[in-house]
């Protein structure tokens, strides 16, 4: 009996995946829960393993072809020696057919001319932006034309394949002169998602970026003196990053707008402080974030980086690990940035870059002295935070780094 392998659900918004990696070919016997291929969304990678012991009857998608969620992967034929597969198996493509363009006509000639996007939830938009659907297109049922996330896929479901567009760069013009000297890579779906959301807060956000500098010395000279018995104590390594963490949610909580985003004609307040630590990994630039980091202690924040680190580096993060957060703290300086202007993460309205730390005459107390400086930069969406509430958030940050007794005492 062949048992079908299907993509599985891949969280909110996702619909479709690439087949990054077959890890087993037809003919091999393979056991439960033995993965079978990699899949790439545009947030992470994940595995895809075996509901059932058996024989590999075929493949049903090849290594680079995208695949709906509930498209059919491979067959399995359980239990026994399937290598000689039907070749029926093989053809099975992961691409619906696309609709008869007479099936739709009945629709009542008073029906909505499009859905109006704008107003729609950011589910709705994002899909229709990703997948290159227009408004047009959209049948709304939501009311005042808004459209939801499952119009949006009804209509991606009655576009051919061909006709919907592709948000791609234009084809070279002619045939390059260097050639032979280049080496072209197809990008991958997590850095054409990156380009495309960064872009997108590019057009989107009306985003300006506030610069500050802050004095290193308190903060270093406390890590100093108490790394050693912080790490015995609690088997994680004091770094900066829990002071900047602490820091942004102080002023956070003076400045909500900063940790609000817009949504249609609202402004939603969150009371509640998910931050994104924005790290490297083998597939490009992610952002995990640290759930309800407020309610943690230094100890509670170094450790959960550490851990959504090591599965950045790992490629073990899930799209849970990457989802919903309220503010991103980015730091440029350990690749020796000494300042940028960070790109805003959609829908946040702000994200603070820190940049390398550097010794700096200074004028202190009458006297210049070699100071450890780091310039701090806050970008921000101008539409809904104010030059005023930006300037204000990176003095607080200043001021409790500078003091770090503040973080320890809340004021």
């Amino acid at each position: 009996m062949a048992v079908e392998i299907k993509v599985p659900a891949l969280g909110e918004s996702v619909t479709e995946a690439t087949v990054a990696k077959w890890l087993v070919k037809a003919g091999d016997t393979v056991a439960v829960d033995q993965p079978l291929c990699e899949l790439e969304t545009d947030k992470v990678t994940v595995e895809v393993n075996a509901s059932v012991a058996g024989t590999i009857a075929g493949l049903a998608v090849e290594e680079g072809a995208s695949v709906q969620v509930g498209g059919v992967l491979c067959h399995i034929e359980a239990g026994g020696a399937g290598a000689a597969a039907p070749k029926a198996v093989a053809p099975a493509a992961p691409k619906p057919a696309p609709a008869p363009a007479a099936a739709p006509a009945p629709a009542p000639a008073a029906a909505p001319a499009g859905a109006n996007l704008a107003a729609s939830g950011p589910a709705a938009r994002k899909l229709a932006e990703e997948k290159g659907v227009p408004a047009t297109a959209i049948q709304p049922t939501g009311k005042d034309g808004r459209a939801t996330k499952e119009d949006v896929l009804a209509a991606l479901s009655s576009i051919p394949a061909a006709a919907a567009p592709a948000a791609r760069p234009a084809a070279p013009s002619g045939p390059r002169a260097k050639a032979d000297r280049e080496e072209r890579v197809k990008m991958t779906r997590l850095r054409r998602t990156i380009a495309n959301r960064l872009k997108d807060a590019q057009n989107t956000a009306a985003m300006l970026t506030t610069f500050n500098e802050v004095d290193m010395t308190a903060v270093m000279a406390l890590r100093e003196r108490l790394k050693d018995d912080f790490e015995k104590k609690h088997g994680a390594r004091l770094g900066f990053m829990s002071f900047f963490v602490k820091a942004c949610i102080a002023g956070l909580k003076e400045l909500p707008a900063v940790n609000a985003e817009i949504e249609g004609e609202e402004i939603v307040y969150k009371n509640y402080y998910d931050i994104g630590v924005a790290v490297g990994s083998p597939q490009g630039l992610v952002v995990p974030v640290l759930r309800d980091a407020d309610a943690l202690d230094f100890a509670g924040i170094e450790k959960g980086i550490g851990d959504l680190g090591r599965k950045a580096r790992d490629g073990k993060l899930s799209i849970a690990d990457l989802t919903g957060g309220t503010f991103t703290i980015s730091n440029g300086g350990v690749y020796g940035s000494l300042m940028s202007t960070p790109i805003l993460n959609p829908p946040q309205s702000g994200i603070l870059g820190m940049h390398k730390i550097q010794q700096r005459p200074m004028v202190v107390g009458g006297e210049i002295k070699a100071r450890p400086m780091m310039y701090l930069a806050l970008s921000y969406d101008h539409r809904i935070i104010d030059g005023r509430e930006a300037v204000l958030f990176l003095v607080k940050v200043k001021e409790c780094i500078e003091d770090p007794e503040r973080l320890l005492l809340g004021v």
